[in-house]
Formats: structure tokens, sequence, C-alpha cells
């Protein structure tokens, strides 16, 4: 497993870390004992960050998480939470000082933990990025010189967020979805400003929420039609030239040296494996060259995410 560091942090990371997202069951019922093999085999794949959220399966992905760690020394991981989202609806985020630090307290009783080593304000394109900047921000900051956290970052999906912040303010980390897979690399035009701002960089969703994988996406996918029938004609070439889309995906993520580590998230513990091995494996150029001219009519085509205002 390849090691880099975390922007200007003293965090080097596994170039593939684990999404625990899937422990919560939001994407079926997860066997605790299943979801716990599934943490224990990702340390041993050599994967060192763990990335987690109070909103995966409203609590239920940091306390199975937990229960995952218990055994496991603090020294072998890097632990990553989130505050400010804990819900689907408008009224289910809140970035204000107070509440932010008290969810830190939450999740470290969850986790079982004293600190974590990043905690980030959740999908901030769904709140006021003033108060992010002015008041959630400035409470984390205070949070961290009690020890409780180590470096703080910032997460959602549309680029603008991350240019308006750190326009106003600084963050260690920003964590960037489906902004950096085979159908959208528009994260490279945030790149240079995160470099020079000694910014590190999250990639999570290679596989752009199922896009580009075999099951294809859920049903509630917010992808536009062009975009899903693209990516669907890519999945079916990859299959006919005898390929695998995901994992020409996740390959495509690791191979940009800019990107400290990108994400991937299961509760299978096979999944988690046969990841880590993708990741050691070469990238087929001349497979990867087809499947971008497939999705190049769509290439960079999101869709919007929260306030309006910030996309």
């Amino acid at each position: 497993m390849q090691y880099n560091l975390l922007g200007k942090t003293d965090l080097r990371v596994s170039r593939l870390s684990y999404g625990a997202s899937p422990l919560g069951s939001v994407f079926g019922p997860v066997r605790e004992e299943d979801g716990i093999a599934t943490v224990h085999a990702a340390l041993d794949c050599g994967i060192n960050l763990i990335d987690v959220s109070p909103f995966y399966g409203l609590t239920k992905a940091e306390t199975l998480l937990g229960k995952a760690l218990k055994t496991v020394k603090r020294d072998r991981y890097y632990l990553s939470t989130k505050v400010g989202r804990y819900g689907n609806d408008a009224r289910d985020f809140d970035f204000s000082a107070n509440r932010v630090i008290a969810s830190v307290d939450e999740s470290l009783g969850r986790l079982g933990l004293e600190y974590v080593d990043l905690i980030q304000c959740h999908d901030i394109e769904f709140g006021s990025l003033d108060q992010v900047i002015h008041e959630t921000i400035p409470a984390l900051l205070k949070l961290r010189d009690t020890g409780k956290v180590r470096y703080i970052g910032i997460t959602g999906l549309p680029l603008k967020i991350f240019r308006e912040v750190l326009a106003q303010s600084h963050v260690d980390v920003i964590l960037s979805y489906c902004r950096y897979s085979l159908n959208d690399s528009s994260l490279l035009q945030l790149i240079p400003l995160l470099k020079q701002k000694g910014v590190g960089i999250i990639s999570a969703s290679p596989l752009s929420m199922g896009l580009l994988s075999d099951q294809g996406p859920p049903t509630w996918h917010p992808a536009p039609a062009d975009v899903q029938a693209a990516c669907a004609k890519a999945v079916k070439h990859c299959e006919k030239r005898g390929g695998n889309i995901s994992k020409l995906a996740l390959q495509y993520s690791l191979a940009n040296a800019d990107i400290a580590t990108t994400l991937v998230g299961t509760a299978k513990e096979q999944n988690i494996r046969m990841n880590a091995q993708w990741a050691d494996e070469p990238l087929d150029q001349q497979l990867l060259a087809e499947v971008l001219e497939i999705l190049k009519p769509i290439q960079g085509k999101s869709w919007p995410s929260g306030r309006k205002e910030n996309n």
C-alpha cells in the first residue's frame, strides 16, 4: 500500500481509505459481525484512514465502527468523522457552534475514542457558508485546542463551496465526492488552489455513487438521464471487453498523485480486499481511453446539491 501526506498535516494516509457509511446499513442490512470483519480486513490490507459520520445510518455507522475498533490499537489508524449533518431534511443540518461541539463529544462516545484525527463540516452546501466560516470553523479550532480533534476539514459536492470558504478561512483538508471519476474529473480545476494553500485532498465515491458499477445506480440517484445513459454505455463496453468498470474507475481515481487518498465504502470483507488488490494492479490504458471517449459528451456534468446560492 502506498502512503501520502495529507496536505500539511502529519497524517501519512493510505492512498486507498475506508468509507464506513455502509456500516450504517444505508445500502442494505449489515450484520454486526460482517461489518466488524470488513473494518479489520481494511486495516489488514494496509488501509489506515477510516471516514465516518453521525449521519450514516443515523449514528449506526459510528456505533458499529466503535465496536470494531475496540480491539485495535489506536496507532494503527486515523479516524475522521463529521459534524453538521444529522439527516436528509433541511432541519437536520445544524452548523451552530454549540451543536458541533456537542456533536464531537457524542461521536467520541459512540466510537469509544478520546480524539479524532480529522473533524469535517459535513455537506456544507446545505447550510450558510457565512456561518461555516465565521462560527463553525472557529468553534472547531477552539475544540482542537482541547485535544479532541487534530485537524479540520469541509465536505460537499459543489466545487464552488471550497473556493468560497478558502477565500475567507483556512481548513486542513477538503473531502470532495463524485468530482474525480471517469465521468467527472472537474476536481482538477480546484487542485492548483488547494496545493497553493497546502490543503489535503480526499476524494470519495470514485464509482460516482454506483453509476460506474455493474449493478448500476440506485433509483434515487440524482444524476441527469444523459449522464446515467452514458455511464451505462461505458459499463456495457467494459463488459464486452472483458473488463470491470468498477476496477477501472477506482484505478483511475488512485492514479492522480495530487489526491492524497480515495475513499471506498463497503460492508463486505471480500470487497475491501478486492479493492486493495486492484489498487496494486496496473491500469489498462487502452480500455481507459475507450471509456473516457464514451463519457466525453457528459464529462464534468453534475447535479445541484444544497442551497441554490451554493451551486
